[in-house]
This record gives structure tokens, C-alpha cells and sequence, in this order.
């Protein structure tokens, strides 16, 4: 391969990169309301209309479990090969698992300390 072929990849990674992020920009101006009312821009809910104040406030509570999960779950692809790997690991890549598992624990339970994980 020529080195123009090797930065070419870049090239069409950086593009596909920019791509991807704006095609939706685009999209939504494209086909956005253009002379909007009443009825256009009025909220659709299965058909019904709202009733009362429809503001609905969560709880920080909610958005900390959202996190807590994120991060277990995030850490979840990076112990899912690991273990398919579990056999053919030397001693090293063992011990850097464990570490890795024991950081996890650690996660757990300072969450549990703190009550991030409690309904009330």
C-alpha cells in the first residue's frame, strides 16, 4: 500500500465522522413545520388530549440509577471478552481482570454506602 492509500482511510473516516452527526441536523431542518400553528406544533399523545399540567418533574434520584447502570454496563463490554479469553490468559491479563472486577465491587459498594441505590 502507497501512503496516499493509508491516509485515505483517515480521509473517509473524517468524513463518514462528519457525516453522520449532521445528516440528522439536516434531515430535521429539511423537514421541520414549515408555517406552524396551532394544531402543527400541539403536542400528539396517542390520540388523547392532555388533561391538567403536563410538566412532569423526576427525581435526581432516577437519572442516578440511569448513571449507576451506564457504568456497569459499559464495563460489562470490556469483561465480556475477558471471559471468552478466560483459558488462554497468562498471568498478567489474569491478575489485570481481577483488578478490574474488585474496581467494580469497589463501585458497588460505595454506591450502596452513599444510598445511590435506594427508592426512598
Amino acid at each position: 500500500m502507497s501512503v496516499v492509500n493509508e491516509w485515505a482511510f483517515i480521509g473517509v473516516f473524517m468524513a463518514v465522522s462528519w457525516v453522520f452527526p449532521t445528516l440528522p441536523l439536516v434531515m430535521s431542518w429539511l423537514f421541520r413545520p414549515k408555517r406552524p400553528n396551532a394544531i402543527k406544533v400541539a403536542t400528539y399523545e396517542c390520540g388523547v388530549e392532555t388533561v391538567g399540567d403536563t410538566w412532569v418533574q423526576f427525581k435526581v434520584q432516577y437519572y442516578l440509577y440511569g448513571l449507576v447502570f451506564l457504568v456497569f454496563d459499559v464495563e460489562l463490554v470490556f469483561l465480556f471478552p475477558w471471559a471468552l479469553a478466560y483459558n488462554q490468559l497468562g498471568l498478567f491479563q489474569f491478575l489485570a481482570g481481577v483488578v478490574f472486577i474488585a474496581l467494580l465491587a469497589e463501585a458497588l459498594i460505595y454506591a450502596m454506602r452513599k444510598n445511590a441505590l435506594e427508592w426512598a
